[in-house]
């Protein structure tokens, strides 16, 4: 009887999705709601030809229901077409999940995926939090295709989250706790009880870690890593112990679009979903009628031919003055890009230039962000990062692949916070 009982449980939760748990006295008040459409509207006219095709705002459109068809269309047609044999696990995930929600045959990136996390492992037992955020999204993005054979990764990364003591941020802590959630739900019939067991143990630490960063206001960490944090409690089947008031967290959300802070659509995507009452849970169970029947729609954005942008100079200086770190240097060296290249083009020119400015990332929700230059890597234990500056002042936290700019003087600081 008990087999039977889950047997229904895994049906309803497939039919049903999630979105019914992010409703009610967390909804946004109908006199808002042009506020969240003008918020949609922004990140949606952010998608042009020439942009990165980026699946985190496909997910966040189709989630919400695209205003703008057009830009909809291109973007999936963009990441159909994308080369993924340079994205790390975290890109591929979300580039499934885009198309999944777009109602499209992801193709052998499923296969892919799965073949990368079999293979995957921490480069260290006790290694940063932002080393899981990646593996986290392919563990959701893979259990929303086929549970049943994602089960063994799955357990095998619970298993190795159970034995890491390093602190997770924000937003790791959010999409562990959503790929858990999908998995805890979709266990399939038959299976040992001890993996439900696993993965509830794993959900009460994190989510109670969460919790935890749960400020007087309602605000999860920062007011970016807000909209990831609450898809997570939303969902989580394990509550934490520091009860969350969901309506006081959409409240001051709602007083932080008003005063203009959510203008980066990497930001607006991340935060949307909630705002619409959904999650990433409900990616499979987007409807794909033409056009979204229901939802309004806006004139087309009509974008003028592609011109050849003139090149700017940017002066580029890597600073690292810490004490206790062995390497100090100041470095600068002069690049030219088109004007409104992305910083990860200015990092990439200086680095083909000189091995000084060798840089890398990590998959995070806002994209890739820089985590180590001149082999000098933020350190969660010693609360360190590098900080990108233009004059005084800081660039989207170090985020390379997504806001054009065309600042003529990019200071990367090595820093503490």
């Amino acid at each position: 009887m008990a087999w039977y009982i889950l047997y229904l449980l895994n049906l309803l939760w497939a039919v049903a999705g999630t979105s019914t748990q992010t409703q009610g006295s967390c909804s946004v008040p109908p006199a808002q709601q042009p506020l969240v459409n003008g918020l949609q509207v922004l990140m949606e006219n952010s998608v042009t030809s020439s942009a990165f095709p980026n699946p985190s705002i496909l997910i966040a459109m189709n989630l919400a229901g695209a205003y703008n068809v057009e830009a909809q269309k291109l973007l999936t047609y963009k990441l159909m077409a994308s080369d993924i044999a340079d994205l790390t696990i975290g890109q591929l995930a979300l580039t499934v999940m885009a198309l999944t929600s777009s109602c499209r045959d992801p193709g052998n990136k499923v296969s892919i995926l799965h073949r990368q996390m079999e293979n995957w492992a921490p480069s260290s037992p006790n290694a940063q939090s932002s080393t899981f955020y990646g593996p986290s999204l392919a563990v959701l993005a893979l259990c929303q295709k086929n549970p049943e054979t994602t089960l063994p990764i799955a357990v095998r990364f619970a298993k190795i989250l159970l034995a890491n003591s390093s602190p997770f941020n924000t937003d790791t802590g959010a999409m562990v706790t959503l790929a858990l959630t999908c998995m805890y739900n979709k266990i399939p019939v038959g299976s040992e009880e001890g993996y439900r067991s696993l993965f509830g143990q794993v959900l009460e630490d994190v989510v109670e870690n969460i919790s935890m960063r749960i400020k007087d206001n309602g605000i999860i960490g920062d007011i970016y890593s807000t909209g990831l944090a609450m898809q997570a409690l939303s969902v989580t089947p394990k509550h934490p112990p520091k009860k969350w008031n969901c309506k006081k967290t959409m409240d001051t959300i709602l007083k932080e679009i008003e005063l203009g802070k959510f203008h980066n659509p990497m930001s607006i995507a991340q935060i949307l979903p909630s705002l619409k009452g959904k999650t990433y849970l409900d990616v499979p169970h987007v409807s794909c009628n033409p056009g979204h029947e229901g939802q309004p729609t806006l004139p087309s954005q009509t974008n003028p031919a592609p011109t050849s942008a003139s090149n700017i100079t940017v002066i580029y200086t890597i600073n690292n003055q810490l004490r206790g770190v062995e390497l100090h240097f100041n470095e600068t060296i002069n690049v030219s890009v088109k004007a409104g290249s992305v910083l990860l083009v200015v990092l990439e020119e200086a680095q083909r230039r000189s091995s000084m400015f060798k840089f890398e990332t990590t998959v995070t929700s806002w994209g890739l962000v820089v985590s180590s230059i001149n082999n000098i890597a933020e350190n969660v234990h010693h609360r360190t990062y590098w900080q990108f500056l233009s004059g005084k002042t800081p660039l989207n936290e170090g985020v390379a692949d997504y806001i054009p700019f065309n600042h003529e003087h990019i200071t990367a600081n090595f820093t503490q916070y």
